[in-house]
């Protein structure tokens, strides 16, 4: 048992686990070494390379040039005489003040134009009060009444090309609004006309803002008749042109609603 037990017997380790050797001595010498290093590189810097002096830059200097000297004077000349501003500026004459009024010669007024005399006062004077009554009525003026409109009737006017075919027989107007908003725009119809005189076609080309309006117009011109073309066969040909209603006042208004209905 005690020889299986040795150490000789047993089985060598995996790692080494000798004491570390002492470093100390090694750091501090390089810890010495930096030291002086340090040291040496402050001492090269200072000695050698000497801190650098700002210097200020020197101060600004002014010269007058004055007419005291002979050279100041010819100078002074020289610049006078080499200004390009004084060649081309207007001076005055140095007789000529500033905002100087111009030399006029008086003329009195009574010279150029005879004065009215006024008429001298009475020699006596009325003192007494003015009555408190006036002397008559105040005239009232009146202003004319202005006279009242008359009915415009609404009329229809047709093209050349329509006018030469004779004057057209047209039924009785009667016109009645749909609304009372606004007053209704002329309406513009294209129109076609065969040779019985007998309208055909009718397209509206503008609108009077009333729908009611627009149909009766068109209606009204379809019922209009053109004397007849002889030698022509019914739409045969047809004239076209164009047919302009403009309205007057005779057109009918819806009763506006009373406001006792209103809710």
């Amino acid at each position: 048992m005690n020889a299986s037990l040795s150490p000789s017997a047993t089985a060598p380790l995996l790692f080494h686990w000798e004491r570390p050797r002492p470093r100390r001595r090694a750091i501090v010498l390089f810890i010495l070494g930096s030291l002086i290093a340090h040291a040496l590189c402050f001492y090269v810097f200072q000695i050698v390379y000497p801190p650098t002096v700002a210097l200020l830059p020197p101060p600004a200097r002014v010269s007058l040039i004055t007419a005291d000297s002979e050279e100041g004077r010819s100078l002074l000349r020289w610049i006078e005489a080499e200004d390009p501003a004084l060649a081309f500026a207007t001076h005055r004459p140095p007789e000529a003040r500033l905002r100087a009024l111009p030399k006029l010669t008086h003329v009195p007024s009574y010279l150029t134009k005879e004065p009215i005399l006024k008429q001298a006062p009475p020699p006596q004077v009325d003192l007494r009060p003015p009555s408190s009554n006036p002397s008559g009525p105040v005239p009232i003026v009146r202003r004319s009444a202005m006279p009242a409109t008359g009915p415009i009737p609404t009329t229809v006017s047709f093209s050349n090309e329509l006018e030469t075919l004779g004057a057209p027989t047209l039924p009785t107007p009667k016109f009645a609004a749909s609304n009372n908003t606004e007053a209704a725009q002329n309406v513009r119809f294209r129109v076609a006309v065969n040779s019985a005189g007998v309208v055909r076609y009718c397209f509206p080309l503008d609108a009077a803002g009333d729908p009611a309006l627009d149909e009766q117009a068109r209606n009204y011109l379809v019922l209009c008749r053109f004397p007849a073309r002889a030698g022509e066969k019914e739409d045969e040909s047809l004239v076209w042109g164009t047919a302009l209603v403009e309205w007057g006042n005779d057109v009918a208004r819806p009763p506006a609603p009373s406001k006792g209905n209103s809710p």
